[in-house]
């Protein structure tokens, strides 16, 4: 909205000229000033009512999903090409049903980047096909994958833990080299092999009469072994030929590295420490002192571990090889990274885009029910001191549907249970506080911060 100045003249104010215009600089600065402040105040999260392009990406998503289809099957034959047939049609059934549930963006600064790294890419890499697509999910996790058809999915939560683009475009590399390797369509015959193995294995784990579970454990354990194996040196190939991807690029070689070096790092709920004073500070209200009770934490002392140990070696388990050893074997492949450099500041646009992955954790952890979490993160924004009214409002929000929740007797679906041994000291206070206050209290502060956020 354009505000006019129209109405300070030098007869109103009585003023020589000198002062009579640095006023008005003075006022005009002033106002655009608040203009700012107050538009950026209401951020607004991405609309994803992009009706459109959601349904020019699912007319183009089935006519890539029936070809190969057709492809496959003419590839594979008997079971296996009825299971891939059968996979693939699923697949597009569940994946149309996120994208009309809005759990993607279509028309964001995000896919704009996105589409220009691969650009990038493509210019020095031929064997990069044209017709790839990229979807950018309203997830905070850190993450992308690939699919079988070309379609690449990326979080935008990779924004919040990476440094610049050539770190976004590593990943991007390691992707399109799962594509490249036929990795995802790998994964899916093995699949369907093992489910063969699978049945023939218990049909004569049947003919067992001495040490049965003993010998049923033993089998679950080898082939999760197998499975973890396959899977580690998959990702140890997109390492490789990513990094030749990216190495053929103008990016700087050691962002690859660094990348690595940066999700090692990462948490699936923030280690930051909730102070108690911004439990004090947040919750100690005008209607509703803040009650030291509320702090009290469930005594797990007794708690016996060792009955719910897990038997398999975790590190053998990995969904994906350790980063450390990824980090290691990457460097001992290619020489030229055992020079480690810090990481390079990204540039004006990027920065922005990391500002907008961050006041989207809000509103992603909003559209995934994930109530719970979405509070302790508006609390560590808001303890950081982060545009203070944008969080209050949503704790507000979140608290209403925390309301909702334990009134109808479903808290457990929107609000963690506390784990010991799983979960940091900070993020179980947060639980044992979040589980402490009662049906009312939880009202009260709801209702203090909607009042709070629409003043």
């Amino acid at each position: 909205e354009i505000l006019s100045l129209s109405f300070l003249t030098k007869k109103d104010v009585n003023l020589c000229p000198l002062k009579y215009n640095e006023m008005r600089f003075r006022l005009l600065h002033f106002v655009f000033f608040f203009v700012f402040m107050h538009s950026f105040a209401q951020y607004k999260p991405i609309d994803t009512a992009d009706y459109a392009q959601r349904k020019e990406f699912l007319n183009q998503l089935k006519t890539k999903n029936d070809a190969l289809i057709k492809s496959l099957k003419s590839r594979y034959t008997g079971k296996t090409g009825k299971e891939l047939e059968k996979f693939y049609r699923e697949f597009y059934k569940d994946f149309e049903k996120e994208i009309k549930d809005k759990d993607y963006s279509f028309n964001s600064n995000f896919k704009i980047k996105l589409e220009k790294i691969l650009l990038n890419l493509k210019k020095k890499n031929p064997q990069i096909p044209d017709n790839l697509n990229i979807l950018i999910a309203k997830n905070n996790t850190p993450n992308a994958f690939c699919l079988g058809d070309g379609t690449f999915v990326v979080n935008m939560g990779l924004f919040n833990v990476l440094d610049n683009e050539a770190q976004v475009a590593s990943v991007l590399s390691h992707e399109l080299a799962h594509y490249l390797l036929d990795h995802t369509l790998k994964s899916l015959v093995n699949e369907i092999n093992e489910d063969k193995d699978s049945r023939s294995i218990m049909e004569n784990l049947k003919k067992v009469s001495v040490n049965k579970s003993k010998k049923a454990f033993d089998i679950v354990k080898d082939n999760l072994y197998k499975k973890r194996g396959i899977k580690r040196k998959r990702e140890v190939e997109a390492d490789s030929l990513g990094y030749v991807l990216f190495r053929n690029s103008d990016y700087e070689n050691t962002e690859f590295y660094n990348t690595l070096s940066n999700l090692s790092k990462y948490d699936t709920i923030s280690p930051r420490e909730l102070k108690i004073e911004t439990y004090k500070k947040l919750y100690n209200l005008p209607s509703q002192p803040f009650k030291d009770s509320w702090m009290t934490k469930e005594d797990f002392g007794n708690y016996n571990y060792d009955h719910y140990k897990v038997k398999l070696n975790k590190d053998s388990l990995s969904t994906h090889p350790e980063l450390a050893q990824r980090m290691e074997f990457i460097t001992k492949q290619f020489a030229e990274l055992k020079n480690k450099k810090e990481a390079k500041k990204g540039d004006e646009e990027f920065a922005k885009l990391k500002n907008t992955a961050r006041m989207e954790v809000l509103p992603n952890l909003w559209h995934s029910e994930q109530y719970g979490r979405g509070i302790y993160a508006a609390m560590q924004f808001l303890q950081d001191k982060e545009e203070e009214n944008y969080y209050h409002e949503w704790l507000g929000k979140l608290f209403d549907k925390i309301y909702t929740a334990r009134k109808n007797y479903n808290l457990n679906r929107y609000l963690d249970r506390i784990e010991p041994k799983e979960q940091s000291e900070s993020y179980q206070q947060f639980l044992s506080f979040m589980w402490n206050l009662n049906l009312a209290e939880i009202k009260n502060i709801a209702d203090y911060y909607n009042k709070k956020g629409a003043s």
